[in-house]
């Protein structure tokens, strides 16, 4: 936690005082000595991540192949082509297994 020295406005330092900690001033005779514990904790919440091939909604309308499912052996597969790189490279395939009890999915 940082605390500012409400004379001067600078950063306040802990040093030890005698048998206490305390807060001072580097640049005026500001002190402020520490009679109690203090802790605080926050948590934070994780942010919600996006989907990046777009969620459900990117799987409605692609088209399948003759592509076996490394998980389940399924011979189709969903497919969609994404330029994930810069331009001069090729694009990435994505599978989505057919299966609907193994939707497993991949990259190639």
């Amino acid at each position: 936690m940082l605390l500012f020295c409400p004379l001067c406005a600078n950063l306040l330092r802990i040093e030890e005082g005698t048998n206490s900690l305390r807060y001072f001033c580097f640049s005026c005779p500001y002190i402020y000595n520490i009679t109690e514990k203090f802790s605080r904790r926050l948590y934070t919440k994780p942010k919600e991540c996006d989907d990046v091939l777009g969620g459900a909604e990117a799987w409605a309308n692609v088209d399948s192949t003759e592509e076996t499912c490394p998980k389940c052996s399924h011979p189709r597969a969903y497919f969609m082509q994404i330029q994930t790189r810069s331009a001069d490279e090729p694009m990435t395939t994505f599978y989505k297994c057919c299966n609907l009890q193994c939707n497993h999915r991949w990259r190639d």
